[in-house]
C-alpha cells in the first residue's frame, strides 16, 4: 500500500479529512497528516494520530518538530500528496509557490513524480471568485489535480459548489493515481 501525506486546512469540512484519514488507514495505507496553524484550532493533531497510528505535523519549528527538516522528510516519504480540505488561502499559497509553513514547504520539496491533489472546500461565492479560479488553473497547469467540489448546502447556509467531496471519492482518486 502507499504512503500518503494529507494536508488539512481550516475548514468546517475538516471532519471529512478525519474520515478520509481513517478510511485510507483501514485500506492499508500509511497516512501522515499536516495541519495548518488555523486547522489546529478546529481539530487536534492527536485525533489524526489516533486515526492513522502515524505522526501528525503542525509546524516546522519549535517543540512539535520531529526532525531537522520535516518538510524534506515528508516530501521524500509521501507517494501521494493530498490537500483536503483545501481552503482559498492554502490554494493561493500553493499556486504562488509560497513557502511559509510546513504544508507549503513540503509541497515545494515534492519530487515531480508524486501525484498531487487539491480538494477545494469553500463558500460557493469564494470558489467562483476570479482569483480562486486563476489559482486552480495555475495549479492544474503545474501538474496538480483538482477534485471538483460537491454541490449542496454549505455550513454557512448557502447552496452551490464548494462542499468537500466525500472521503470515498477522494480515496478512489488516490487509488487511481497510485495505479498509474
Amino acid at each position: 500500500m502507499a504512503q500518503i501525506v494529507l494536508v488539512s486546512g481550516a475548514s468546517v469540512a475538516i471532519h471529512k479529512a478525519c474520515d478520509l484519514a481513517s478510511k485510507l488507514t483501514q485500506d492499508g495505507h500509511k497516512v501522515r497528516a499536516i495541519l495548518t496553524r488555523s486547522a489546529v484550532k478546529l481539530v487536534s493533531p492527536q485525533l489524526f494520530e489516533a486515526l492513522t497510528s502515524e505522526p501528525a505535523y503542525t509546524d516546522e519549528f519549535g517543540a512539535t518538530r520531529r526532525t531537522a527538516m520535516d518538510h524534506i522528510d515528508l516530501a521524500r516519504w509521501g507517494q501521494a500528496f493530498v490537500v483536503a480540505p483545501c481552503t482559498a488561502d492554502l490554494l493561493a499559497r500553493f499556486a504562488l509557490g509560497l513557502a511559509d509553513d510546513l504544508a507549503t514547504t513540503t509541497a515545494l520539496a515534492l519530487p515531480t513524480s508524486v501525484p498531487r491533489l487539491v480538494c477545494p472546500a469553500m463558500n460557493p461565492t469564494m470558489l467562483a471568485a476570479p482569483i480562486v479560479r486563476r489559482h486552480l488553473e495555475t495549479l492544474q497547469g503545474d501538474g496538480w489535480n483538482v477534485l471538483a467540489p460537491d454541490v449542496g448546502r454549505m455550513a454557512c447556509g448557502d447552496e452551490g459548489a464548494g462542499r468537500l467531496p466525500e472521503p470515498d471519492a477522494i480515496a478512489a482518486w488516490i487509488s487511481r493515481a497510485l495505479a498509474r
